[in-house]
């Protein structure tokens, strides 16, 4: 009778070990997954911030009757663009993330060929609401910044934990993806020629 009761304890003790690592990756998964979409969200709500200081600044140059409409339309359009482009935190999938990248640069590249033009605007410069822009705008940047880094950090260790032999099989059977890094703009590698002219 013992003898019988040792192979079924010897097998339960088996099947538990498999199910308590089974249960142990796919929780470290799906928590390192949920640290990833938080990250996710913290860039949308850092380029949330910069589209509203944009839109801020855009006020204040509608007020100016004289000022270029087709660069302004160009501003408003591609901030229009930029905010419609949503990305469900469930599905950062290469193409996904590089759509919402690319409207995002779209509206980066037209602010700044708007904000070029201010030069030939004066009394633009000199107003509050564009002074007050220009104090927050180096901020911004700098904080989409570290929410993009902190996004791939947290895709990162994820990626690495679901990919790695054996936690692989059991992630695929769980149905953990991939998840998109965010990458540089084309071209940023590229070292910008900046002239001075001096009088």
């Amino acid at each position: 009778m013992k003898k019988f009761l040792i192979p079924l304890v010897v097998i339960g003790v088996i099947i538990f070990a498999i199910y308590s690592w089974g249960v142990g990756i796919n929780n470290t998964a799906v928590e390192l997954e949920a640290n990833a979409k938080t990250a996710w969200s913290n860039v949308e709500s850092s380029y949330q911030r910069r589209s509203d200081l944009y839109n801020s600044i855009i006020k204040t140059v509608q007020g100016s009757a004289d000022f270029e409409r087709k660069t302004l339309n160009e501003v408003i359009e591609a901030r229009s663009k930029a905010t419609s482009v949503n990305i469900d935190a469930n599905n950062l999938s290469p193409e996904n993330v590089a759509k919402f990248q690319q409207a995002q640069s779209q509206l980066s590249g037209s602010f700044s060929r708007l904000i070029a033009s201010f030069e030939r605007y004066p009394e633009l410069r000199t107003t509050e609401q564009f002074k007050e822009f220009q104090s927050q705008q180096e901020g911004t940047e700098n904080r989409i910044n570290v929410a993009r880094d902190r996004y791939n950090d947290a895709v990162n260790k994820y990626d690495i934990y679901t990919t790695k032999f054996p936690n692989k099989i059991l992630a695929g059977m769980f149905g953990f993806k991939e998840m998109a890094r965010y990458k540089a703009d084309p071209g940023s590698e590229k070292v910008p020629d900046v002239e001075f002219k001096f009088d």
